[in-house]
């Protein structure tokens, strides 16, 4: 009878300890690290006149991620992700018309996102991995042409701000029942045109589709 005894309050502790790692309705949790943004883009070409046979690169950039989730049941939650500006090197695709170098300028840009997250897993797993769909929208800022193309002749250059759909995975493994560490795998929808001048002349990029992959790597804390 103490054995049984013994192995039932044993039972109810590994069980208590595994409903304290639990994502709950009402739970609040904050992630932050390293994302790492990998532009899959393509453009049209560039025209300044006429078509000048020549498309645009938009290089990666890896900046601090941060994201705040909020669970509205014990599975669902809406999350809101927020970063440090990331910079982003644009190039010509092909070598540089102007002689000037192929890095033709910079653009910077703030993601936010709001995700819907659905966690597969029963809520009182230490491993919980989980599927989102949710809203973007890019804000494109300090867009400036290097100095030797300002040089010849460049200037004035501008990208529309975008707005568009975005998807991720993701998986949170819990190290104790506050802390747990995360990875997550996201798709964004960033479509932008780009205007600027030459000697004076207008120019524009009619379609800069960069839609880039974000890696992210976070420790988390929940509330």
């Amino acid at each position: 009878m103490k054995n049984i005894r013994l192995s039932l309050l044993a039972l109810a502790v590994v069980t208590a300890s595994q409903s304290a790692l639990a994502f709950q309705q009402g739970d609040l949790i904050i992630r932050g690290g390293l994302a790492n943004v990998v532009p899959d883009e393509s453009s049209s070409n560039i025209i300044v006149g006429s078509d000048l046979g020549v498309n645009l690169t938009v290089g990666n950039d890896t900046q601090l991620g941060l994201n705040i989730a909020y669970f509205v049941t014990d599975r669902i939650n809406i999350e809101v992700l927020a970063a440090t500006p990331f910079t982003h090197d644009v190039n010509f695709g092909v070598p540089d018309p102007l002689g000037t170098g192929n890095k033709l300028g910079e653009v910077t840009h703030l993601p936010p996102t709001v995700t819907l997250n659905y966690y597969f897993n029963n809520p009182s797993s230490a491993f919980q991995p989980y599927i989102g769909a949710g809203i973007n929208y890019t804000i494109f800022f300090d867009e400036e042409f290097t100095h030797e193309n300002t040089a010849a002749g460049l200037g004035g250059l501008s990208l529309d701000d975008s707005f568009g759909l975005s998807a991720q995975i993701g998986v949170d493994y819990m190290l104790n029942d506050a802390w747990f560490i995360n990875g997550s795998v996201r798709w964004v929808d960033i479509d932008t045109e780009a205007s600027f001048n030459l000697n004076g002349t207008p120019g524009s990029v009619n379609s800069i589709e960069i839609d880039p992959m974000v890696y992210m790597i976070a420790i988390g804390y929940k509330f």
